[in-house]
């Protein structure tokens, strides 16, 4: 595939592509092509971005538009482009080297390419890296301007969410996936009473051994003869996309569990949940409390550390926990209520506190920890197992609805801001 419709595919979420290197055999007087407020768009800017849309049209066999639509359309692009590039300057929007390089390597491993691959090809198209890693930046400066101005145009109600669960599209969105295995014993459909018997006790003898432990892919394989299984990998399927015959096991499956043969005109099916995601979300959580003391311009970390410490032995001494929080922990958020930071989930909690709340029991106090935020000492005061299925339902359809939302607010944000910027087109 052409090197310039790899770097399209990989575009970052934007509507600009991979500037070419200009390769006209004759040299040509540049000129303004159009002033955008206080930039200027130049006519070889123009031609290039217009050759190379040429080329990915041409290497994606589509069919070219007539020419004069082509370069209005890709000054429309550019001019869009520089309005953003405009705000992005404005409000000081900065694309780091690392941030930039490591957008670059996405780019490389998407094409399924190393860095030193994805230069040569590059080179071979004739095209210059540093070009390439310019427009890059140029593309994520955008996306960080669209981000900033158009998130916060799209609002969804919970109202919203309730209607959009409730519809089919909602439910069939949110419904649970499986990762199922399947093998099939066929038995021909005018085998006899006995032969029947015989491959029923065969399947039933197999899933014994693989309840006992034997590993399913292994008990599976070691079939022969006239009981050999045919089948595999379903891949994910949501509950509707499932053979009907499978839909009212799969459910009631834990991964790594295989199903009690089933039987059929084909013969006798064997399934094994490989992996769910979307059913029954139960997540471990932890009660916790902490108290928290940060460095200043007045107390050194170790100053810090030490109290922290001092704190820990008189709470471990028989003081109450709530009542130190109170006086000295700096968390604004949980001091007045005795360090309480309530019920959390996993990855709610920089990792280090996360870590160690994790190793410790119940009613124990932590060791001193050291974060971003300062130093802690934390209690855990509980743990439990919570479903989260509601949750997690109502968060995917609040993600999909802002996207849906995103796309009608990005377009009637750049239409705004292409009307109230000053274009003068040449």
């Amino acid at each position: 595939m052409n090197i310039r419709t790899l770097l399209l595919v990989a575009s970052l979420a934007t509507a600009t592509v991979i500037t070419p290197v200009l390769r006209a055999a004759t040299e040509v007087i540049d000129q303004v092509a159009a002033i955008v407020d206080d930039d200027i768009i130049m006519a070889s800017e123009l031609r290039d971005r217009v050759a190379g849309m040429t080329e990915n049209l041409q290497a994606r066999g589509v069919k070219l538009p007539p020419e004069d639509t082509l370069i209005r359309e890709t000054l429309d692009r550019l001019i869009l482009e520089s309005i953003q590039l405009q705000l992005g300057r404005r409000v000081g929007v900065r694309i780091s080297d690392a941030q930039l390089n490591a957008a670059i390597e996405r780019i490389a491993s998407q094409n399924r390419m190393t860095m030193d691959q994805f230069r040569m090809a590059l080179e071979q198209q004739g095209q210059s890296y540093a070009g390439m890693r310019e427009q890059v930046r140029r593309e994520m400066i955008i996306q960080g301007v669209q981000g900033g101005n158009v998130n916060r145009r799209v609002q969804i109600s919970e109202q919203e969410v309730d209607n959009f669960l409730a519809n089919e599209e909602g439910q069939k969105l949110t419904q649970p996936e499986y990762h199922i295995i399947h093998a099939l014993l066929a038995v021909s459909p005018d085998a006899s009473d006995a032969e029947i018997a015989s491959a029923q006790t065969y399947v039933n003898n197999m899933v014994k051994r693989i309840h006992a432990g034997e590993p399913y892919n292994q008990a599976i394989s070691s079939s022969a003869g006239q009981y050999t299984f045919t089948g595999g990998d379903l891949g994910w399927r949501k509950l509707d996309d499932l053979p009907s015959l499978f839909s009212d096991v799969a459910p009631g499956l834990a991964v790594g569990e295989t199903a009690d043969p089933i039987h059929s005109d084909n013969g006798f099916h064997l399934i094994y949940m490989a992996e769910k995601r979307g059913a029954e979300d139960m997540v471990a959580q932890t009660e916790v409390r902490h108290i928290l003391i940060k460095p200043s311009e007045i107390m050194t970390d170790e100053q810090a550390g030490a109290l922290v410490v001092e704190l820990r032995v008189r709470a471990e001494s028989g003081e109450d926990f709530a009542e130190l929080a109170r006086e000295y922990s700096e968390d604004i958020g949980s001091a007045q209520e005795g360090g309480e930071l309530g019920w959390t989930s996993p990855g709610q909690m920089v990792p280090e506190f996360e870590k160690v709340m994790n190793n410790t029991a119940i009613d124990q106090i932590s060791e001193p920890i050291r974060t971003q935020y300062g130093w802690h000492i934390l209690q855990v005061q509980g743990r439990r197992k919570s479903d989260m299925t509601n949750e997690a339902s109502r968060a995917k359809a609040m993600d999909y609805l802002h996207n849906r939302k995103y796309q009608e607010e990005l377009d009637a944000w750049l239409q705004q801001i292409r009307d109230e910027a000053f274009v003068d087109i040449k």
